[in-house]
């Protein structure tokens, strides 16, 4: 049933260990949390290999993709990582990978961790933002990526 209900879609990266490659991994379950002190929250399962490089990074950012970057979404999607070697990026404030031709981002310092069954509940502050096009968001819905309707 929750595939019934239409989700954006972002890539959560964050630096890696000493010498290795940043990590990333795509979710549709990015939400605001809080506006007052700035949170934001994203869920990840237990064993993800990002869930470890954020608690050892204590940062990550947020990249929102945009409605062309459905082919990024399903690369951040698999085990294992994306090669960031081809992508356009750079280190946010607290240096984590901010895809540059993502939508927008949101740099975030690692606020908390909860537990949530199989996943874990990741609490960020934001500590930087931007929006780097206007463009139509990615959406997730039916295991698709339909195009909004601007209605009105």
């Amino acid at each position: 049933m929750c595939g019934r209900y239409p989700t954006g879609v972002a890539v959560i990266t964050c630096r890696g260990a000493a010498g290795e490659e940043p990590v990333g991994v795509t979710v549709n379950s990015f939400t605001s949390l809080s506006l007052d002190p700035a949170l934001v929250l994203f869920c990840v399962h237990e064993d993800s290999r990002a869930l470890a490089a954020v608690e050892a990074a204590d940062a990550f950012a947020v990249n929102i993709l945009a409605s062309d970057q459905a082919g990024l979404c399903r690369a951040f999607a698999r085990r294992g990582t994306a090669d960031f070697a081809d992508l356009p990026h750079g280190p946010g404030a607290t240096g984590s990978p901010v895809l540059g031709d993502a939508l927008a981002f949101l740099d975030c310092r690692l606020h908390t961790m909860f537990p949530g069954g199989d996943h874990v509940i990741v609490v960020g502050e934001v500590v930087d933002l931007g929006l780097l096009r206007e463009e139509q968001p990615l959406t997730f819905f039916r295991s698709a990526h339909p195009r909004l309707e601007v209605l009105g």
